[in-house]
């Protein structure tokens, strides 16, 4: 047996519907999330698809009790005593580029778990979309991680525990479209209604494995990673990766072609790869910088000549304007932080040997290599469960 397709969802598009959805949101705990927003096809991103599904009951069971209701839970996990939890739940969809007041959805929200898939990208869309900043969350990637599941996509998760399989082909799709054709929006409504059952089986093994504080504790992370940070100034956006391999009056270079393609892609209402991918930015650089002029077959006449004139009036510029190019971060390694990476290394691979989990999801080599030079940065890189399992006192 497996768990029950979605039959149908509610689309959102009146202030009774919106009431009657969130209504049923505040008779819950938890409330299962996802987004659709339009990055690959727009200069600014915007949230274009919130859908949610809400329980209308749940009933603790057993498997073999489960009867009688809407989804059935079988596992396909290594524990064949799983407590499984028999839900009714609904799926709806709101439209935030409509004319909805969305302001009491995220009242409602607030207070609620709220259960996703790979958290940070949601939750950063509904910080911009809506305002909304999560109190507790659910994050199924982080769940599955933690019982060494290392298959931990949506549709490896579904397929594992459920059997179903998830078909993404609208993964990369203009969410901005009106009206959205119907398998859009079945492929908005897969990427939900899977969510809440989910959660529960997850939850369950995370119980058996006696990993459940290490759990809250990556999800207490995940919110905090996702809250609002200090927004990087205009002069170091166009500090794209590579651009420390190069030397200032290609830099002074690379800064006026990022600057050319953020105006050119706003003119256009285009991402700006559309416009040029980055490495082709950092070759053009590197190309102007040396007296050849790179050229683009794609590029109207206009954008070419606005492109050429960008590096020529950098390359004009005086030397006191060229930007300063940072081609290392940090200290550079002495022996004693190799010898202290490497311990912090060997522990973390015995404990990830011992557990059955990614040792990069214990700590990644980074961490490690910044922990080494900086003991004190270890609590703002890592949980205590992790600090604990590399040998790291708090």
């Amino acid at each position: 047996m497996a768990l029950a397709k979605p039959a149908s969802h509610d689309l959102i598009a009146s202030e009774q519907q919106l009431a009657d959805l969130i209504r049923q949101i505040q008779a819950a705990d938890r409330v299962a999330l996802d987004t659709e927003a339009d990055s690959l096809h727009s200069y600014r991103e915007k949230l274009c698809l919130v859908q949610i599904s809400a329980p209308e009951a749940v009933i603790p069971s057993e498997v073999e009790e489960s009867r009688g209701t809407d989804l059935k839970i079988i596992p396909r996990g290594p524990s064949t005593s799983l407590r499984m939890t028999a839900t009714k739940q609904s799926d709806f969809v709101v439209d935030p580029l409509s004319n909805l007041d969305l302001e009491p959805l995220r009242r409602a929200l607030e207070s609620r778990e709220i259960v996703l898939h790979a958290a940070d990208y949601d939750l950063r869309m509904l910080r911009r979309g809506l305002k909304f900043t999560a109190s507790r969350i659910f994050d199924t990637v982080v769940a599955a991680r933690l019982l060494g599941i290392h298959e931990f996509s949506l549709g490896a998760l579904v397929n594992r525990f459920f059997g179903v399989e998830l078909h993404k082909h609208s993964q990369k799709a203009n969410w901005a479209l009106r009206p959205l054709p119907p398998r859009m929006l079945k492929y908005a409504v897969d990427d939900v209604h899977y969510l809440l059952p989910l959660a529960v089986t997850l939850e369950d093994e995370l119980e058996r494995v006696q990993r459940r504080d290490w759990f809250r504790q990556s999800c207490e992370r995940a919110i905090e990673l996702a809250a609002p940070g200090r927004e990087r100034s205009r002069d170091e956006l166009w500090r794209i990766a590579g651009a420390g391999a190069l030397d200032p009056r290609s830099g002074a270079v690379l800064r006026a072609l990022w600057r050319w393609r953020d105006a050119e892609a706003e003119i256009s209402d285009r991402p700006p790869f559309h416009i040029l991918q980055n490495r082709e930015l950092l070759k053009a650089a590197e190309g102007f910088a040396s007296g050849h002029v790179p050229d683009y077959e794609h590029f109207s006449p206009r954008r070419r000549q606005t492109f050429r004139d960008a590096a020529k009036i950098a390359l004009q510029s005086p030397q006191s304007e060229w930007p300063v190019m940072r081609h290392r971060s940090g200290p550079r390694p002495t022996a004693e932080m190799r010898r202290r990476a490497d311990q912090l290394r060997e522990r973390r691979d015995k404990s990830a040997a011992q557990l059955g989990l990614e040792p990069s999801f214990i700590a990644a080599r980074g961490a490690l290599e910044a922990i080494a030079a900086d003991p004190a940065r270890a609590k703002a890189l890592l949980v205590p469960w992790q600090r604990e399992l590399i040998g790291v006192e708090d």
